[in-house]
């Protein structure tokens, strides 16, 4: 006969039952799976750069230089219909160069802040696919947003093998 109780919780097993048919209370087969590829990833060695550093970090320095060199010429670009000042697109190019430095230098940080900058270009782009009015910005969207989170994807296994700094005390 089955309980009556409807209160969530542990239960006596009813006698005569098994107590090999209780579930197992272990590690989860997510949990596995992830102990599993952590096992296969080793550490970045000293002398070692991956092709998705290089990619990013040249497209990182390439992007800031082509938004000071815009600026530099005279170009007036508009930003939701109006021009963006001197200091963003001057701090904007600055900070691609900083972030591509640290990236050539494999340091943690400069990787996860080019991922976040690469995910809001991706979600950006995603928003711009859903409002194109031709094939030309249809197609460019997609190029972007195709091509941004491949190297998104790329970054996170990268990322993952790059040492996280050890702090003193901790």
């Amino acid at each position: 006969m089955g309980q009556r109780s409807r209160k969530k919780g542990r239960r006596a097993t009813p006698a005569g039952a098994a107590a090999t048919t209780a579930p197992q209370r272990g590690v989860s087969r997510s949990e596995q799976r992830n102990a599993a590829v952590r096992a296969t990833l080793t550490p970045i060695s000293p002398g070692e750069r991956p092709w998705v550093i290089t990619v990013g970090a040249l497209l990182a320095a390439l992007n800031g230089a082509v938004q000071l060199g815009l600026f530099i010429a005279g170009v007036k670009l508009k930003v939701a219909g109006t021009r963006p000042e001197a200091v963003s697109v001057i701090g904007f190019a600055v900070l691609m160069f900083v972030c591509a430095g640290g990236m050539w230098q494999m340091r943690y940080w400069a990787v996860l802040g080019f991922q976040a900058l690469l995910a809001i270009v991706i979600l950006t782009f995603a928003l711009v696919l859903i409002r194109a009015n031709n094939v030309l910005g249809a197609a460019v969207s997609l190029t972007v947003v195709c091509v941004g989170g491949f190297l998104f994807f790329k970054l996170v296994r990268v990322l993952s093998r790059i040492q996280m700094p050890k702090y003193p005390g901790r």
